[in-house]
C-alpha cells in the first residue's frame, strides 16, 4: 500500500500509509495527546548508569501519580527490559519490519510503567533509514493519549540516531559522572547539538556523586565552559548519590527504588521526580506536543 505525499514522494510500510501530511491509515498523530511531557534523556558517554536513572526515575514519577512511557531508544543494545527482569516477546525491530505496531509490542514493569523494548544485537537497527524513523515516531503518536510523560532512553553519543530523539524531545536531560571523560563527552554532546541542531538548553543530571557538593561542582565546571564557548543555558537539575545498593538491585533485576526506596539513592530519584514534575508544562512550551512531532518530521523531509 503506498500513497504520494505533498511533494510526490511515495511512502510504503506494509499494511500502512505514512506521508508528510503524517497520515498514518486517516490517524494524524499531531492530534493525539498534546500534553504528553516528552524528555531525552541522554549521554555523551556509555557507561554513566543512564538506564538505571531512567528506569528509576519512571518508577518514581508513578509512584507520584504519573502515568509513563518508557522508550528504550538504544535501539542496537537496548537492555531496559534485561534490568528489570522482563522477556519481552516482540521489540521494536518488529514494529521497523512492520510486523507489529506499537500497542502490540508495549510490554508493563513495576508501577504500571509502560516500556516500548528496543532489540539487542541486531546492528541493522541502529542504522534506521528517514521512512523507519517515521513508522517508529507515528506508531508512537498513536499511543500517546493516555500518557503524561514519555522518557527516551537514548544511546550514549552523537550517532544520527541519538541526535533524532534528542532534537525533537520538549527536554533534554544530559546524564554525567565526576570522571572527566563523561564531562569531556556531554560537553561534547551539548556542543554538537547546539552548533549543528540548534539546540541552546539543556538539563544536567550528575550521577554516581560521592556528594552533592562534587555534584554541583561539575555542574559548576561545566557551565564555566559552555558560557566561555557556547551560547547554550544548562539548567541543574541535581544528582544521584553513589549507592552500593544500586548493585545488589541490578544483580536482583530489580529497581533500587523498588527494592530499597529509603536508600540514599532512590531518596536522589524521587527527589528528581519532583524536579521533573516541576518543569514547564508542555502546554507552555513551544508548540506543546505538536512541536514534538513537527521536529520529528521536519528533521526528516527538510533536509
Amino acid at each position: 500500500m503506498s500513497q504520494t505525499d505533498l511533494t510526490g514522494k511515495i511512502i510504503n510500510f506494509p499494511g500502512k500509509t505514512v506521508s508528510k501530511n503524517h497520515r498514518i491509515g486517516q490517524t494524524n498523530p499531531r492530534n493525539r495527546n498534546a500534553n504528553a511531557q516528552v524528555i531525552a534523556i541522554t549521554s555523551g558517554k556509555g557507561g554513566v548508569g543512564k538506564t538505571n536513572i531512567v528506569a528509576n526515575l519512571g518508577f518514581a514519577l508513578s509512584q507520584m501519580g504519573k502515568k509513563v512511557l518508557i522508550l528504550d531508544a538504544d535501539l542496537g543494545l537496548g537492555n531496559i527490559d534485561v534490568l528489570l527482569g522482563l522477556t519481552p516477546k516482540y521489540n521494536l525491530s518488529h514494529v521497523v519490519m512492520g510486523e507489529k505496531g506499537v500497542p502490540e509490542i508495549v510490554i508493563e514493569g513495576p508501577m504500571n510503567l509502560k516500556i516500548l523494548p528496543a532489540c539487542s544485537g541486531i546492528q541493522e537497527i541502529t542504522q534506521l533509514t528517514e521512512d523507519q524513523r517515521i513508522q517508529i515516531i507515528t506508531e508512537l503518536g498513536l499511543f500517546l493519549d493516555p500518557i503524561d510523560i514519555l522518557l527516551i532512553d537514548t544511546a550514549a553519543g552523537i550517532s544520527s540516531n541519538v541526535m533524532y530523539f534528542n532534537t525533537a524531545a520538549q527536554q533534554i536531560l544530559v546524564v554525567v559522572t565526576p570522571e572527566p571523560t563523561s564531562m569531556t563527552d556531554a560537553y561534547a554532546l551539548m556542543k554538537v547539538m547546539s552548533l549543528k541542531y540548534s539546540k541552546k538548553n539543556f538539563k544536567l543530571l550528575v550521577n554516581l556523586a560521592a556528594s552533592s557538593s562534587e555534584a554541583y561542582e561539575i555542574f559548576r565546571q561545566l557551565t564555566l565552559v559552555s558560557s566561555r564557548f557556547l551560547d547554550i543555558t544548562i539548567e541543574y537539575l541535581g544528582y544521584v548519590l553513589v549507592d552500593d545498593k544500586l548493585t545488589k538491585s541490578v544483580r536482583r533485576q530489580r529497581l533500587l527504588c523498588d527494592t530499597y526506596p529509603e536508600s540514599a539513592g532512590s531518596k536522589c530519584f524521587f527527589t528528581l521526580a519532583e524536579q521533573i514534575c516541576k518543569l514547564p508544562h508542555p502546554n507552555s512550551l513551544k508548540g506543546n506536543n505538536t512541536y514534538f512531532w513537527d521536529k520529528l518530521f521536519e528533521n526528516r523531509f527538510e533536509q
